[in-house]
């Protein structure tokens, strides 16, 4: 089975660190891959790490003649039996550069997109049932609708010493963890920090609203209490050094921060958006409130304390264990591309 994956995406971002990892998976596997990537470097360096092949193309706009050149090429050449694309980008180029017959292209939305650039894929995947559910309603077959789940590595590390942070040892420490945006509502999660005095908080993620965050921070009288630390590849170790992962999102297709705490056995607090509503289930495996409610948020903080933190660690660690490991959903993947190619 040879599988082509082309990943058109921003440096950094939830996708392209899941696509990172699923190629990486695949190495493992009975899979031959190559993947058609913008030329990150240590995306590259990453991925040639792992034992991944690696072609790189600019995935520029209108006069960009050079990347559906290459894949032409490419597919031509190689013959794979399915592509793969991440983003709407890459699904457009790709179906220019496919001919009618060829490999069966799949197309892979990780948001609620629109569907204009997908339109000439045989089969798209959703990562959650709910963004299944809504490709459908736009009048997708169903039988070319397909559920795929992400996973996360569970592999733990020692914990960021807090003193290099300057943060107290003996503190509830709270962990954000995304891309500064709007959509995240970081905002009001640090207006819930002011309403919780014995808590620390760190952010991990750089975007567009660091400046206003920053300044909401100084204008809450809470900046000494909290930790903009910028992107992070040491998740394992921030969560290591958590006591609650928080998901404040506004909007949240899936909540990847979530499977990984859940990995990591931290208890999650998660506004009530589309994805962590569908992952969480309230007061098992995690913590949901409303959305856009920094009173509700901060409350569901408190209450991921003590034995209710133990509950939720314990039922998190269960729900990724059998439904997020790398093992089961490499193994969706597998049989999904045996599916498609019969």
């Amino acid at each position: 089975m040879k599988v082509l994956q082309v990943m058109c995406g921003a440096e950094r971002g939830g996708a392209e660190e899941f696509f990172v990892r699923l190629a990486a998976a695949f190495v493992k596997t009975p899979i031959c891959q190559k993947v058609v990537i913008r030329a990150y470097p240590d995306r590259v360096d990453e991925l040639k790490a792992q034992g991944v092949e690696v072609e790189l193309v600019p995935f520029g706009r209108r006069l960009d003649f050079r990347t559906p050149f290459t894949l032409r090429k490419i597919i031509r050449e190689w013959e794979p039996d399915v592509v793969l694309s991440w983003m709407g980008r890459a699904a457009e180029v790709c179906s220019r550069s496919l001919k009618k017959g060829g490999p069966v292209h799949v197309g892979r939305l990780g948001g609620y997109y629109k569907l204009k650039y997908f339109k000439e894929c045989d089969h798209l995947i959703g990562n959650t049932k709910g963004m299944v559910g809504y490709i459908s309603k736009l009048g997708w077959p169903e039988s070319a609708t397909h559920y795929l789940p992400n996973f996360v590595s569970p592999k733990k590390s020692k914990g960021v010493d807090r003193a290099t942070l300057a943060t107290p040892q003996d503190v509830p420490l709270l962990l954000g963890l995304g891309r500064l945006h709007a959509n995240k509502a970081f905002d009001v999660l640090l207006e819930s920090l002011e309403m919780l005095p014995r808590h620390w908080l760190w952010i991990a993620g750089t975007g567009p609203e660091e400046r206003s965050l920053r300044a909401r921070a100084q204008e809450l009288g809470i900046e000494k209490r909290v930790r903009f630390l910028g992107w992070r590849r040491d998740v394992a170790s921030l969560l290591a050094s958590a006591d609650v992962l928080v998901c404040p999102s506004r909007e949240e297709p899936l909540g990847n921060v979530i499977i990984e705490s859940w990995a990591h056995e931290v208890p999650v607090v998660a506004a009530a958006s589309a994805g962590p509503r569908e992952l969480i289930s309230h007061e098992k495996d995690g913590l949901l409130c409303k959305v856009d409610d920094p009173a509700a948020l901060a409350d569901a903080i408190i209450m991921a304390e003590g034995g209710m933190a133990v509950r939720l660690s314990v039922q998190g660690l269960q729900n990724y264990q059998e439904n997020f490991s790398e093992e089961i959903v490499v193994k969706k993947y597998l049989q999904f591309f045996e599916s498609v190619t019969r």
